[in-house]
This record gives structure tokens, sequence and C-alpha cells, in this order.
């Protein structure tokens, strides 16, 4: 949204970082944003995923995705400690509410204004803040009024605890009908927080559209499909056990691999086309999705320094149409459009 606005750092006359605004807000946020689902506090050592932090900061990246369920709690401890020094005003923190934390008991998860009051303050403890740029609804609460989570969310921004609110994984008509209580208490809902990648575009159809109308953007996570999309996973070969699907916290990703050697085989058959462009696998599957007018910004994870140097070279890349129509031929029926996978993969009542 809003690509005219969209601007770049360059140092020693190289590009170095793309910035968008986030949605009809004033914000500018780093097209790519680094992401610490899966990584901080579980995979990395705490050395690694502050080295990780530091080289993002180095590329050019200055917004940053955490939620206090990941790594319940020790993911927002750990970037906080990494983003320690940082002149605060010159980087973005975004952070999250829904899922539960500590013990788990009957209120610790949810939208409901004591889940959330409390919640933001323990987020900015953590993340050693007095506020952050983002805060979003993790997922729908189907148990609480949208009135009450929109009025606790309003309250938390008149605080000055969160400058801007977002959504991640609301349907169109949920953003529909939060977008319509933002405005009327006269808060910023300025984002959506959805999966999206060369394989996954559910929101294409309804979510997008209704997101231009409104004025939010995507924030979209898992842009190389949680490294399906890096081309290291071969048909018929065994899982690398040094990836994600090797891990103990793939989260499904090798049982999608055993199952699914058709889309691995037409995944190789996208490699030339990134040869083609000097890009990465990795790369090439970021620029696809910041290709997208409405996505703002493209969540990458990193398990080393070197590879968040060189996934945020990803942004600023243009494709031309006759390479993502060829990406379409190649990806045929592997790709998943359907607008109900969204609803069909919602929480249906709190997990607490």
């Amino acid at each position: 949204m809003r690509l005219d606005g969209a601007s770049t750092i360059k140092r020693n006359g190289e590009q170095v970082m793309e910035f968008r605004y986030l949605g009809r807000s004033g914000l500018k946020v780093s097209a790519v944003t680094y992401g610490n689902w899966l990584t901080h506090g579980e995979q990395l050592a705490r050395q690694t995923a502050i080295d990780c932090v530091h080289a993002a900061l180095d590329a050019g990246v200055t917004s940053f995705d955490t939620a206090d369920v990941y790594a319940n709690t020790v993911a927002e401890q750990v970037l906080g400690e990494a983003l320690a020094g940082q002149r605060r005003e010159s980087i973005e923190i975004f952070t999250k509410v829904y899922w539960p934390t500590g013990p788990k008991g009957p209120n610790d998860c949810g939208l409901s204004r004591k889940h959330i009051m409390e919640s933001i303050d323990g987020s900015l403890r953590r993340l050693d803040t007095d506020y952050v740029d983002l805060y979003q609804a993790h997922r729908y609460d189907t148990e609480t009024p949208l009135e009450e989570t929109m009025v606790a969310f309003a309250d938390i921004v008149r605080q000055g605890k969160a400058h801007y609110i977002g959504v991640s994984e609301w349907t169109a008509e949920q953003i529909r009908a939060g977008k319509a209580l933002a405005d009327e208490l006269r808060v910023p809902l300025v984002s959506n927080q959805p999966q999206y990648n060369m394989l996954w575009r559910v929101i294409e159809d309804e979510i997008v559209p209704a997101c231009v109308e409104l004025g939010l953007s995507q924030i979209v996570w898992s842009p190389i499909a949680q490294g399906l999309l890096t081309g290291k996973y071969l048909p018929g070969q065994p899982i690398p056990a040094d990836s994600r699907a090797g891990s103990s916290v793939g989260g499904g990703l090798e049982q999608r691999i055993s199952q699914d050697q058709i889309t691995l085989t037409r995944i190789q058959r996208l490699k030339p086309l990134a040869e083609e462009l000097g890009l990465t696998m990795a790369q090439f599957a970021i620029a696809w999705v910041l290709q997208n007018p409405n996505v703002a910004a493209a969540l990458v994870g990193a398990s080393r320094p070197a590879q968040i140097t060189s996934n945020a070279a990803a942004a600023g890349v243009v494709l031309d149409q006759t390479v993502l129509a060829r990406i379409d031929e190649i990806l045929g029926d592997s790709i998943e459009r359907d607008p109900g996978q969204t609803v069909a993969r919602a929480p249906q009542t709190r997990p607490c």
C-alpha cells in the first residue's frame, strides 16, 4: 500500500533497505522485518540470537516483530536484550497478544480486557521499552465481545503503551468489524499479519481487497514457507538434519515434505529463474511477496547472522510480469488459494 511513498536507505551508493508505509498511517517500516518466531529462546543460543538481531540492524532492518507466546515469553526477553543500546526512536518494535502464556489459567489467553491490559505490561517489561510501535491481536477471540477487545486496545494507545494496533490471521469480515470500531474509537488499526508466500495465497481474494479499501497493510509471515521455498528439501532425499524440518520445532514441516513430493519437484524448477536474476531462492521468495503492493513487510527470521544479511537484500528487488507468470505456471495446483483456509485454521475457542 502507498508504494508511491516507498523509500530506501543507501550506504556507499548501494541500496541497503526499502521502507514502506504501514497502511494509511504515516509510519514507515522496513520491507524486510526481523521476526523471532521459532528462533529466539528455542532453536538458538542466546548470543547467536543477539548476533542475528545485530546483523539485521547492520543490513538496514529497523522493524522487529515478536509475540509474548514465542518461547513462552523468552523471545521477547531476548529481543529486548539484543536491542539494548539502540536509539529507540530509530527502530520499530511489534508484539502480539492472544495465545496462552504462564500457567495457562482461564484468563491467561484470549483478547479479554484483563488479558490484554496485563499482557501489554508484561511485554513492555520483557522488551525493556516504554511502548511498542505496533500491538497486534494474534488471533480473533470468539469468546470476547469485539467491543471489549477494541476498547482495551484503544486505552493502551491512549496510555502511550502502543502507537498503532494490528491483527493477525483475521478474516475479511472480522477486519471490517474491527476497523469500524477502531474508527469510532479514533485509534489507528493499520495492519494484518497473515501467512503469505508463493504457495499459500489464501489472502488474495478477500482479505487483501478488504484491507486495500480500509487502509490496512499486510505484514506477512512465512514468506519462504518455513524454508520450503529455499529449495533445500530435495524430492526423494533425506531431510537435512540441520534444517527446521529436521528439528524438534519443525511445526509439521517434516510431514508435509514427506507427503508432497510433487511440490518439492516444482520448487526445484524455480531455481533457474532465481539464478537468472542473481538471487538466492530465499531472496526470490521474499521478493515475490514484496511485489504485492498491499504488503508492507515480509517477516524473516534467521538461525545465523549470514542468513538475515542475505535475505535482507531481497528488499527493493523488482520481478517483472513475465517472471511472475512463470512462477505461477511452474507451481500450478501446488498453490493454495482457498480463502476459507483462514477460518479453517483459526481457533474456535480459547486455547486455555
